[in-house]
Parts: structure tokens; sequence; C-alpha cells
């Protein structure tokens, strides 16, 4: 019998990889894309310069941030194929099961989608990403009896994605909090869908599949769908007044409440600082306060009663719903910008890969006779 070895459970405190695309100090609530404190990033930068720094490294010079904002605007089209499928399946799917599909479905039209040399993946991260975002804004449209409008190549990403959405060119204000979340959600250590992706892209599988897989990851409720379930909450709450009551009928009830704690986060996710001045932005611009103020008190009562620390989705709900995106769309912007990082770990495991294959401990009998069948 082999000797028993110690199991970390969900590979907690295991180290897989060497990476160098982003760092995380939970304790000191540090984040890093390729070195780059994520506050420099989240107030300095743009979506198309952090998707530049996480594909090749290092920050575009102006002519390489103008050339890959322009290769996203040109690659958002999807084709006719993709588009005639979400139609088909209308508001029949959820939104991440109708994104996991489309984005395995994309791969049937791109002639490159087989070639894994670094050079056809890294266009292929570029179509990705600028497919991801038109195949969510296409299906909310599609699903609620709209038709899906066509990209504008000439407009930024966060900007082009909001009017999709919205059928409208959307507010400055608007678009500077969906280009400030799309920064802040692009990449994230190696979270349960990277680890993924990076598990299928080891097999040397195709970049699409590795994406499919991270979509299906992050569609389960333990990893997205957190800033939803924070939405569902303050909608139950209803007003700023009623956050102590609820929240302690809450925790008496041992009911989890969204938005608050982290695996890796011990103090204030630094992501959530950002967002949080968004929301009340956002809550300005529409004259209606009601949803920041109650986030903002809800964050007050747990940091002093339960030493709980919101994380990234506590603010994204809030100012997600000012924007008038409806709440299940909430996982599926998530993987708009995450499609950035998870394709950039594809191209990172790909330049020294190892298949992912971990041992597991046999914790069964050891020799059990068969019995025949007619003894059973």
């Amino acid at each position: 019998m082999p000797e028993a070895v110690e199991v970390k459970s969900g590979l907690e405190g295991v180290v897989v990889s060497n990476t160098a695309l982003s760092f995380i100090d939970g304790n000191s609530g540090t984040l890093l894309f390729r070195g780059i404190n994520i506050h420099e990033l989240a107030e300095k930068s743009s979506f198309e310069e952090v998707c530049f720094l996480l594909w090749h490294g290092r920050l575009p010079k102006k002519p390489e941030l103008q050339a890959i904002g322009e290769e996203l605007g040109r690659s958002r089209a999807l084709p006719m194929g993709v588009v005639d499928h979400l139609r088909r399946i209308g508001g029949g799917a959820k939104p991440m099961a109708a994104l996991r599909t489309g984005a395995s479905l994309l791969a049937s039209f791109d002639p490159e989608s087989e070639d894994n040399s670094r050079g056809a993946n890294l266009r292929k991260a570029v179509r990705l990403t600028g497919q991801m975002a038109t195949l969510v804004a296409a299906f909310d449209r599609i699903r609620n009896g709209k038709a899906p409008m066509a990209p504008d190549p000439m407009l930024g990403h966060a900007a082009d994605f909001l009017r999709m959405v919205q059928g409208k060119v959307p507010d400055d204000v608007s678009v500077r909090a969906m280009d400030m979340a799309l920064v802040l959600h692009a990449d994230h250590g190696f979270n349960a869908s990277t680890f993924a992706a990076r598990v299928t892209a080891s097999t040397l599988s195709d970049i699409y599949s590795a994406i499919t897989t991270a979509i299906g990851t992050l569609k389960g409720s333990l990893h997205g769908g957190a800033n939803e379930a924070v939405m569902k909450m303050l909608i139950e709450i209803g007003s700023p007044e009623r956050v102590p009551d609820y929240l302690e009928q809450a925790l008496a009830a041992k009911k989890r409440v969204m938005g608050f704690g982290h695996r890796v986060y011990k103090t204030f996710d630094p992501r959530a600082e950002h967002l949080r001045e968004m929301s009340r932005q956002l809550g300005q611009r529409n004259g209606n306060m009601k949803w920041y103020e109650m986030t903002t008190r809800i964050e007050d009562w747990m940091v002093k009663q339960k030493r709980l620390y919101p994380n990234v989705d506590l603010y994204s709900a809030s100012c997600f719903h000012s924007m008038g995106i409806a709440a299940d769309l909430y996982t599926p912007i998530f993987a708009t910008s995450r499609v950035a990082g998870w394709t950039a770990h594809v191209l990172e495991q790909h330049e020294n890969n190892r298949l992912i294959r971990p041992d597991a401990q046999y914790v069964g009998p050891f020799n059990v006779p068969y019995t025949r069948l007619e003894e059973r």
C-alpha cells in the first residue's frame, strides 16, 4: 500500500507553474499586470493598451496602440453562421451557455484555427477578444427581439460594446466605467478558468478549445456569477435603510453575503476601489444614488462587524446596473474582459509547454476479488 501524502484540497497553496503575466499579494492587496500596478492601469490605461501589455509583455508605443485598436475594431464582426446560430437559440439559452457555444463555433470560420504557431495564436487572440464582445451584445439583443448591431470599428472597444448592447452611442461616464471594468478584469493569476485554459492548451489543443474550456469554467457559480448575485441581493434589500437588518438576518441564517471575501485576498481587493468610484459617478449621472449608497453601507457594515473586505464583484454589480445592463450579462462581460488574459496564458503556456497532468492519491480498497456475475 502506498504511503499517504498531504493532499492540498482545491490545489490551494500549490505552485504549478511560472508566469510573467500577473502577480497577486493577497496580504497587501496588490495586483500587478506585467509588473505594473493595477491602480496605475485603472487610472491611466485603456483596455486596448492592457491587451497589448498582456500579449506582448510591454506597453505599446503610440503607433502600436493605434494599430491594436484598429485590429480589435476590424475583428469584432461575427461570421453570419455564428449570428444565425444565435438567432436559432433565441431566448432559450442562458447567456453563458450561448457564449460558450458561440466561442467554440468561431473556430469553424477561422482558417487558422488549427495553427498553433505564436503568430497565428496572436492573431486569434485579437479576433477572439474582438468577437467575444459582439457575441455577448448580439445574443442579448436577439433574445430581446431586436436585430443585432454591426460593430463600429471606429469606436474604442468599451464604447462599441456598450453601443451594441444599448442600441445607442453611450455617454462618456459609461464608456469610462466599462473600459475600467474591462481593464480590472483582464487577468488575475491562476484562477480556475485561467488554469483550465492552460490545462487544455498544455495538450496542444487549439486556442478556441482552450477559451471554450475557460468559459465553461467561469460559468460555474463558485467562479463567475458573484456580481449577478450581488445585484439580486441589492434588489432584495431595496433601500439603504434596510441594509443592517438584512445583513443581520442573512448572517443569522448562515446565508452568504455575496461580494465579500476571496481565496487570495486577505484585505481590500484593489480592483474594488476603482469600481466604487465609478459606481458613485454613474449614480450621480443617473440622478439615482440608491445603488451606490446601499453598496457602501453593506461594505461598511461587513468590514466593521465581520472584518470581511469587498472583492471586485461588489461594486461591479451597481456599475453595470446603472448602465442598464441585464444582471445575467455580468458574467459574460467578465469573459469579454478575461479573454485577453486567457489568450495571453495560452501563449505563455505554449512558450515552454509541458502537459499538465497532476497525480491523485488513491483512497479506495486494494486487492478486491472479482465476483462472477452469477454469484453477485
